[in-house]
């Protein structure tokens, strides 16, 4: 017998802090060699290029099998809809047999934060003496979802926030002032924004980059988490060359991350110049930061283990509380 999760009940059993511990195992054990997992596979849909991807993993231990169906369409925003939509299929490692479908739309939009406050964990610099300040760029699901997770990992001071359309980013700082351990302002541009800012989040649709090398002040760390296509950047090849670059898969950045591949394509730098992966800092194998006044990015595209490890979780905490619908196939 399977059961049904909710995003209301992953949403119960999956708080922040827990899944930042989870997403640091996952990468560790992902760049440890101990996963298998293929590069996603997408198909574009349509005229309007929506886009569906299937995401496979399997990690040892926890032991986890499962696979993410994600779908992103553009124009659900006019219908009212969330752009990015997502099940994930969890299966028992040792029969195969379906144990779980879990609604995947929390789950990605909760581990890509939560792999970002790890990347902040390890590659930002520590506090200052009054704290960090945090530029958002971005106003979405992904932008809130960060605010969270960023505040567990670093005392914040300030948060500025921008996205192109000024409603959207005054009711977000608007709306995160009540929950906010700091200061939160809209700023009108995104140089603004990230304007001495101690890290970054770029978690904007842009298919064109909204921040430019000479914005960023020396010693940031940047999350960038959009542009997952490899048509696509948010920041400049300048910055991306000027920086300490670590990605979540180096396949996968190679494959898809436009802010790597188009600058490869430009001849700013080779496949070298990607430091390694999140994991192999997380288990202390390569540095986070070499200098105080580096610029450090961490690349994320996302991947299946994530979501599986998340996913198996959810499924296990909602079973020893008796949460979810029984179903019979």
């Amino acid at each position: 017998m399977a059961i049904v999760l909710s995003e209301a009940d992953v949403k119960t059993v999956l708080p922040m802090r827990d899944l930042i511990d989870a997403m640091e195992v996952a990468l560790a054990t992902f760049s440890a060699g101990e996963v298998v997992q293929p590069v996603r596979t997408v198909l574009q849909v349509g005229p309007s290029k929506s886009f569906f991807g299937v995401m496979p993993a399997y990690q040892p231990a926890p032991a986890a099998l499962g696979a993410k169906l994600v779908t992103v369409f553009g124009a659900n925003a006019a219908r009212g809809l969330h752009t990015h939509l997502a099940t994930i299929v969890l299966l028992d490692p040792e029969t195969g047999a379906l144990i779980a479908l879990l609604d995947g739309r929390f789950i990605t939009e909760a581990r890509t934060a939560a792999v970002s406050a790890v990347s902040t964990r390890h590659m930002a610099r520590p506090d200052s003496a009054d704290g960090t300040t945090l530029a958002i760029l971005g106003s979405g699901v992904q932008a809130r979802s960060h605010f969270e997770a960023i505040a567990l990992v670093r005392r914040l001071k300030e948060v500025r926030v921008w996205s192109p359309t000024p409603a959207n980013r005054d009711r977000f700082a608007r709306e995160m002032a009540h929950q906010a351990p700091a200061p939160v302002r809209a700023l009108p541009s995104a140089r603004a924004a990230v304007d001495g800012a101690d890290v970054i989040v770029l978690a904007t649709a842009s298919p064109v980059p909204v921040v430019e090398r000479s914005w960023v002040a020396d010693g940031a760390h940047v999350c960038a988490v959009g542009a997952c296509r490899p048509d696509v950047r948010e920041m400049d090849g300048a910055l991306v060359a000027a920086a300490r670059l670590v990605v979540d898969s180096r396949a996968g950045a190679l494959a898809e991350a436009g802010d790597i591949v188009l600058a490869i394509q430009e001849g700013r730098f080779g496949a070298d110049h990607i430091a390694g992966e999140l994991g192999h800092v997380v288990a202390g194998r390569l540095p986070g930061r070499t200098s105080s006044d580096e610029i450090t990015i961490f690349k994320s595209l996302g991947m299946a283990v994530e979501d599986v490890a998340a996913a198996e979780l959810a499924w296990r905490r909602a079973a020893e509380r008796g949460l979810g619908r029984a179903i019979l196939l």
